[in-house]
């Protein structure tokens, strides 16, 4: 097996690969011992047809088999040699099957290089908001309850209005009300500081986009917006006019998220934070990065 390596950037990589004569040999001689296992020649029991015979009705249908066998053998061999670490499957072209021996393009991105300094990352500055609520704020909680019950009629916020909902009272349900309130104040305000944290990571760290991907993802993120709005009902004419807006609209989110993952891996391997089996390695990161953070509590 022959592999040569061309350096398209900094992540891509195009690998060719040439298959000898005499591996080529040796797996096609495999794929028609199979063949003539269970091929039906006239006048030959299975497993007894000759070989020139397997070849003239099984020849194109064996070539495939070997080429489907031995591409991803090579490739990975290829890989392994030439100590590369692809971050994704590769996108294989060129393939032939020629003079006995088989030839393939594979082109490959490389996990991206993060330049990040340790404390660019230890310590980073986020404000968090209180997850206390104002008398105002639930005053007007309880004016939306008024106008969502209240229908054509003017509705009294009281004791009756609060056993009405299963509350012993309405001093009750305030309370219910409030500690709910603060739990959604809180995950929003926890969301949000870990946004900072985000754009601070991103506005330090640098590092390569791996385009082909963005794309990959993109391209996933897009069939299932448009597999929800067709669920929910959009013409085919309407959806073939909304995705490309969908696609714009989603390219940025999904390039971020990327270079974010590669962010957290890095600051994972120099912090050697490890996960469990099954575990989520950028929650366990971003875990860390909230315990050393510099907090500032505002209103």
């Amino acid at each position: 097996m022959k592999v040569e390596v061309k350096k398209i950037d900094s992540i891509k990589r195009e690998l060719r690969f040439e298959v000898s004569k005499e591996r080529v040999s040796k797996a096609l001689e495999g794929v028609y011992l199979e063949i003539g296992k269970i091929a039906k020649v006239k006048g030959f029991r299975k497993g007894k047809i000759p070989r020139h015979l397997l070849e003239s009705q099984y020849g194109p249908t064996a070539k495939e088999e070997v080429v489907k066998k031995l591409i991803p053998e090579v490739y990975q061999e290829g890989v392994d040699k030439e100590q590369l670490h692809p971050i994704d499957m590769p996108d294989i072209e060129d393939v032939s099957f020629k003079d006995g021996k088989v030839a393939f393009k594979a082109t490959i991105e490389l996990k991206p290089e993060v330049s990040i300094k340790d404390n660019d990352y230890v310590g980073i500055k986020v404000k968090r908001k209180s997850n206390k609520v104002s008398d105002e704020e639930l005053n007007k909680t309880l004016d939306y309850f008024k106008q969502g019950q209240g229908k054509d009629k003017e509705l009294t916020i009281d004791d009756a209005f609060a056993k009405g909902l299963g509350y012993p009272s309405l001093e009750e349900f305030k309370k219910s009300l409030s500690r709910q309130m603060e739990a959604d104040k809180d995950r929003s305000n926890k969301l949000d500081v870990e946004n900072q944290i985000v754009d601070a990571l991103l506005k330090k760290a640098k590092l390569a986009t791996p385009k082909g991907l963005v794309k990959k993802h993109l391209e996933q993120r897009v069939n299932e917006m448009m597999e929800r709005l067709k669920k929910q009902g959009m013409s085919a004419e309407d959806l073939k006019k909304k995705e490309e807006s969908v696609r714009k609209d989603l390219s940025e989110a999904v390039e971020k998220d990327i270079k974010v993952y590669f962010i957290l891996d890095e600051i994972a391997n120099r912090e050697k934070i490890e996960i469990s089996e099954g575990g989520n390695l950028p929650l366990k990161v971003m875990e860390y990065l909230l315990k050393e953070a510099k907090w500032e509590e505002v209103k």
